[in-house]
C-alpha cells in the first residue's frame, strides 16, 4: 500500500496539515522543512505515478478536505481527525490523496485551488465554515460533499449525524433516572448539529411530560470554557437543574468544572451527559455518559460519496444520516 500523509507526519514528527501544505507548495512552511517533507515523501514512495495518471485522465487524483481553522493542532482534534484518517484510508486505496486546508470567516481565497483545478472534489467539514465560502464552492460545478453542514437554500450531498435522535435518547435517559429539572447547554443554533441536538432535547422533554421545564443556554462555541460559563449560569439560578445534557463532551467537562467549583458532586448533586464520546470521556472523573458518534463511518461514507461524484457528476444529491449510540457510564447515575 502507498505511503500516506500520516506516515510522513509520523516520521518527521509534524502535523498532517504541515505535510499537506509542504507537498502542495502552500504558505506557512519553511523551505528547509518543505524539502525534508518532499524527501521523506519520495523515500516512502508517497502516491507513486500520480503525475502520469493526471496527464492521462485530466484529473489531479486529489480531494480537498476543508475545515475551519483550529486553535489546537488538527491531529489532536477528537472529532475531525478520526474522520480524516478514515477518509484517507479509503481514498488511498483508489490512488487518491487528500489536500488538507482551512478557510477562515473573512476569506474566500481557498476557492483558488478549485478554480485552478488543483482538486477533483471537495469535502467540506464543520458547522462553522463561512456560509459564503460554502455557497461559492457549491456553485463551482465541482463535486462537493458536506460533513456536519447543511445549506438551507439548496439540496446538496450531506453527511450528518442523527443528532436529534442521540439527544432524545440522552435526555430520556436522564428522565429515566427521575430527573425533572434537566437543562441543556450548547453552541449556536445556526450550526445544524447544535440545532438538531437542541430539538432532540426539547422533544424528549415534551414526551416525558417535562415541556414546562425546558431550559437551555447557547454559547457562541462548544468548548470547555463556554460549557463552564453556561453551567455556572444554570447552577447559580434560583432553581438549578439536577441534570445537564451538554451538546458535546467538551462542554460537559466545563459543566463538571462549574459543579466542582460550587462543591457539587457528580452524579450525586448533578447528573451529566455529553455528546461525541471523545477518547477522554471514559477518563473523566466520574467517567462521562455520552452519545457515541461513529466518526470512522462518516469518513468512509464521505470518501465513497466524493469518488462517486467524481466518476458520475450528474447523480442527484443525497443527504445521509449516521446513527448514534448512548454510552452509559457513571456521570448520569448509572453504576
Amino acid at each position: 500500500m502507498a505511503a500516506t500523509l500520516l506516515d510522513i507526519a509520523k516520521k518527521l514528527n509534524i502535523s498532517i496539515a504541515t505535510v499537506s501544505r509542504a507537498l502542495n507548495d502552500r504558505p506557512g512552511v519553511g523551505s528547509d522543512l518543505r524539502q525534508r517533507v518532499i524527501e521523506t515523501a519520495n523515500e516512502l514512495g508517497f502516491v507513486p505515478n500520480m503525475a502520469a495518471r493526471s496527464l492521462v485522465t485530466s484529473r489531479t487524483q486529489t480531494i480537498g478536505f476543508v475545515i475551519h481553522p483550529f486553535d489546537q493542532p488538527f491531529s489532536s482534534d477528537p472529532f475531525y481527525f478520526p474522520i480524516l484518517m478514515a477518509m484517507e484510508a479509503e481514498l488511498v486505496n483508489q490512488d487518491y490523496h487528500i489536500m488538507l486546508t482551512s478557510v477562515n470567516n473573512d476569506s474566500l481565497t481557498n476557492l483558488r485551488m478549485v478554480e485552478q483545478s488543483r482538486v477533483d472534489g471537495l469535502i467540506l467539514a464543520g458547522p462553522n465554515l463561512n456560509p459564503q465560502f460554502v455557497a461559492a464552492t457549491l456553485n463551482q460545478g465541482i463535486p462537493v460533499v458536506l460533513i456536519d453542514n447543511k445549506p438551507g437554500y439548496r439540496k446538496a450531498n450531506v453527511i450528518l449525524t442523527d443528532d436529534a435522535g442521540g439527544a432524545y435518547e440522552a435526555t430520556t435517559h436522564l428522565a429515566g433516572h427521575g430527573h425533572t429539572r434537566i437543562a441543556h447547554i450548547g453552541g449556536p443554533l445556526e450550526w445544524v448539529s447544535n440545532r438538531h441536538r437542541y430539538n432532540g432535547y426539547r422533544a424528549a422533554m415534551r414526551d416525558n411530560g417535562l415541556a414546562e421545564n425546558v431550559r437551555a443556554i447557547h454559547k457562541d462555541s462548544t468548548t470547555i470554557a463556554t460549557g463552564e460559563q453556561a453551567a455556572a449560569e444554570l447552577l447559580d439560578s434560583p432553581e438549578p437543574p439536577t441534570a445537564i445534557f451538554a451538546a458535546n463532551d467538551s462542554m460537559a467537562l466545563g459543566a463538571a468544572r462549574a459543579a466542582a467549583a460550587r462543591g457539587l458532586s457528580i452524579p450525586g448533586d448533578l447528573a451529566l451527559v455529553g455528546f461525541d464520546n471523545i477518547s477522554v470521556a471514559e477518563h473523566f472523573s466520574p467517567p462521562l455518559t455520552t452519545v457515541r458518534i461513529f466518526k470512522e463511518q462518516i469518513g468512509r461514507m464521505a470518501a465513497h460519496r466524493i469518488l462517486e461524484l467524481v466518476n458520475e457528476p450528474d447523480i442527484p444529491p443525497v443527504e445521509s444520516s449516521v446513527s448514534t449510540e448512548l454510552v452509559t457510564r457513571q456521570s448520569c447515575g448509572c453504576n
